[in-house]
């Protein structure tokens, strides 16, 4: 009997042994499991953040662009470029700095995509060459010009919408 003791000892000391080894491989295995979907929350919060920054950057730029253009848009009808020529070429000038900050803009959200994002930024920024080229008229004394100017408004706001929807989507997308 004493035999059978030690024995039923033994196996029953192994169990415990393999179960709590069993039990710490299955609690590591878990931690591993929960640390990395963490990780890849972060990841995901992080990019969306970056993303949100991106596209309201861009979203910011062109309503300074719109404000931009509604004060040229102002300034033709008063008359401000024929009384002061050179007037046009400054606006010019502030256009091009304009431009270059959308295009900075815009090339931020192509980086941070997603890729649907990046294209509509481009069609955004491509949106304001219309106002460029009228503008550009102007300066040569073309009489259609403003008439060009001022149907590129349109366009432009539309441009902005669908990127706008776009970004929307993007940022729901996991």
């Amino acid at each position: 009997m004493a035999d059978s003791t030690f024995w039923i000892a033994a196996l029953t000391g192994g169990t415990a042994v393999l179960a709590s080894w069993v039990t710490s491989r299955g609690n590591t295995r878990a931690a591993q499991i929960q640390a990395d979907t963490a990780a890849r929350a972060q990841q995901m919060e992080r990019l969306r953040d970056s993303r949100r920054t991106a596209y309201l950057e861009l979203i910011e730029q062109i309503h300074r662009m719109g404000d931009f253009y509604w004060e040229i848009s102002a300034a033709q009808r008063s008359g401000e470029f024929r009384n002061r020529p050179a007037l046009l070429d400054e606006t010019l000038e502030r256009e091009r700095d304009h431009y270059g900050k959308l295009r900075q803009c815009a090339r931020v959200v192509e980086l941070e995509g997603p890729a649907a994002a990046g294209e509509a930024a481009h069609k955004l920024q491509k949106s304001t060459g219309r106002f460029h080229r009228s503008l550009e008229a102007m300066a040569a004394d073309d009489p259609e010009a403003i008439r060009r100017f001022n149907d590129a408004y349109s366009p432009f706001w539309a441009a902005l919408a669908d990127f706008v929807d776009t970004a929307k989507k993007s940022l729901q997308e996991p």
